[in-house]
């Protein structure tokens, strides 16, 4: 199963649809979505390496402006969703000692979500809801989000083939890898 998505997803990397399909998966991950945009550009990247620069531009400002909508539900539901949830689990206090600690290092969280494999639509959120300045957040999100994707893009373009072919001889490694990381990401969610 996993080579038949493997295939399908480099296969969809060298279509006319691709471009399309990265910059709605970057924008929706940065604000609602579980899936990191990652795991199209890299089999875009390894098909087409002379375009690796253009997918991570195109990924960098999909992400930033998805961002931008994350920080817009944070900001302008936060009354409406985040804190009747909050007060239901009796976490009301907590989130308010979080948005104190949240307000001091706010330019930080985001550059550090924005490069790991943090879920980045928390602190996207989060920004939002504790009225992080938009040219701050904006900035940070753009930093981090460029830094993640013209890394790999770099990687990719100059060591392309030798991880490719890494990547389809040790699929299943790479795979559980990948979800180690995506599970560790959202567990740390949980201890903010």
């Amino acid at each position: 199963m996993i080579r038949r998505l493997y295939d399908w997803t480099i296969a969809l990397a060298d279509t006319r649809h691709a471009m399309w399909a990265l910059a709605i998966v970057a924008f929706l991950e940065s604000s609602i979505f579980p899936i990191p945009p990652d795991v199209l550009m890299i089999p875009m990247i390894l098909a087409r390496p002379s375009r690796a620069f253009v997918i991570a531009g195109l990924a960098t400002v999909a992400s930033v402006t998805g961002g931008l909508a994350g920080y817009w539900i944070g900001f302008a539901l936060e009354d409406a969703v985040a804190r009747p949830i909050l007060e239901f689990y009796g976490k009301g206090v907590e989130f308010d000692a979080f948005g104190e600690r949240f307000a001091a290092y706010g330019p930080w969280a985001v550059l550090v979500a924005g490069i790991t494999p943090f879920p980045f639509k928390v602190i996207t959120i989060a920004s939002g809801i504790f009225a992080l300045n938009i040219w701050v957040f904006t900035l940070s999100a753009l930093v981090a989000r460029a830094l993640r994707f013209f890394i790999v893009a770099a990687l990719l373009w100059k060591f392309g083939a030798p991880v490719r072919d890494f990547i389809e001889r040790r699929l299943g490694l790479v795979f559980t890898l990948f979800c180690i990381i995506l599970i560790g990401g959202f567990f740390a969610v949980t201890w903010l």
